[in-house]
């Protein structure tokens, strides 16, 4: 009777160290392999890979595409990353605040401009055309003038606030004169303040 008892609890599957409540086996204990991460990142690399070529070219056009997207969203807002060089640094980001916060002669230079080269064509009467050569010396000292304010703004604060720059004032000087001759609305980085805001 007892070789038989011994027998039982010698079976296969059961152990004689009792187990505690709420006890979970483990996969091991359970036979089930666990799948490792090269394996697991294998199975959905292979199911994201392009079938043929033509494929895989179409699906680097749509990332290209995301891309340049996401790029041109960034260098509107401003961001640093997606930046021209011309546009990056703090005293840029300034000057483009200085030019933004007010309103410049230059956004009407260019339909000034189209309004006199249609003025002073010789088919206009006499009196159109001096008019139109008056708009043009109007729009030139204006324009003239408000370069003037925009680089003496430009120099003060930027000594200012960078007193350590490298960049060439000069340089400073005409990116905001030549962003000040641009339609407000055309500009690029889009303007982060509004019309009288102080910078």
């Amino acid at each position: 009777m007892s070789d038989a008892t011994a027998t039982v609890t010698d079976e296969p599957g059961q152990s004689a160290a009792p187990k505690p409540k709420a006890y979970t086996p483990s996969k091991k204990e359970l036979g089930v392999a666990t799948p490792k991460r090269t394996n697991a990142q294998r199975r959905h690399d292979t199911a994201q890979a392009p079938a043929n070529r033509r494929e895989a070219y179409k699906q680097m056009r749509e990332r290209q595409k995301l891309e340049r997207a996401e790029a041109s969203a960034g260098m509107r807002a401003g961001d640093e990353r997606y930046l021209l060089a011309r546009d990056r640094g703090p005293e840029r980001a300034l000057v483009r605040n200085i030019v933004d916060a007010k309103r410049t002669a230059g956004t009407w230079f260019f339909a000034g401009a189209i309004i006199v080269f249609v003025g002073s064509t010789g088919a206009m009467p006499p009196v159109v055309q001096i008019g139109a050569n008056l708009l043009w010396a109007i729009l030139a000292i204006a324009v003239l003038v408000d370069s003037v304010l925009i680089a003496r703004k430009v120099k003060k604060l930027v000594s200012e606030r960078f007193p350590d720059t490298t960049q060439r004032i000069g340089s400073l000087y005409l990116y905001g004169i030549m962003r000040g001759l641009t339609f407000r609305r055309m500009r690029v980085p889009k303007p982060q303040v509004e019309l009288g805001d102080k910078v």
